[in-house]
């Protein structure tokens, strides 16, 4: 039996397996994908594939990764052709082989009611990226309010001379993320924050 001979068994919405990455999620920063190339190696796909097919499967693995949900495929044909280049008619014939580009793909059900495709070595390089990608922002992001506590507390002690406040267990911290809540956008100058700190002592700490 076929891969597009498989593919093309009717199946119930619900009998499908749902995609673990929504339709949310984006890599829009992702250039690399993460190769395996011993267990590329010792695939099914990579012995049993003919050259041509084992190309546009490789293109299609790759094609995935800029789609929604990332580390998907559409089931329209049509796009699949166009997304490597060819007729439908040549597709339609490529997915007759024994082995065709869409060798362990299945249909999955995604959070936005979309069924599309998956396989399940490019949902775990997918979902590691997304690891790798939100560890690296919230590194960023944690970078980021470290420097913006110091220079905050640089700036009370010696430019609006109150250190005595710095003393206060957690004060540097809570002022800094009602300043992150309250003035999202503002520029943190001396004359700003003095006045935010009257603000805040009245509000918070009366």
């Amino acid at each position: 039996m076929s891969d597009a001979f498989r593919k093309l068994q009717i199946v119930g919405v619900d009998a499908l397996p749902q995609y673990p990455i929504s339709a949310e999620d984006r890599l829009d920063s992702h250039f690399f994908i993460q190769w395996n190339l011993k267990r590329f190696r010792k695939s099914t796909f990579r012995n049993l594939v003919e050259p041509e097919i084992g190309w546009f499967g490789f293109l299609l693995f790759c094609e995935s990764h800029d789609e929604t949900p990332v580390g998907t495929l559409p089931t329209d044909e049509r796009l699949l052709a166009r997304a490597l280049g060819i007729t439908v008619e040549r597709w339609q014939l490529l997915c007759k082989r024994d082995v065709s580009p869409l060798h362990n793909w299945t249909r999955v059900i995604c959070d936005n009611g979309e069924i599309r495709y998956a396989h399940p070595v490019v949902t775990e390089v997918a979902l590691e990226a997304l690891k790798s990608s939100r560890k690296n922002k919230a590194d960023r992001d944690d970078r980021k309010r470290a420097k913006r506590i110091k220079d905050l507390g640089e700036m009370i002690e010696k430019r609006i001379q109150a250190p005595q406040l710095l003393r206060s267990p957690g004060f540097l911290d809570r002022f800094n993320d009602w300043l992150e809540e309250r003035y999202p956008e503002a520029q943190r100058r001396e004359a700003f924050v003095r006045a935010a700190l009257s603000e805040f002592q009245v509000e918070v700490m009366a």
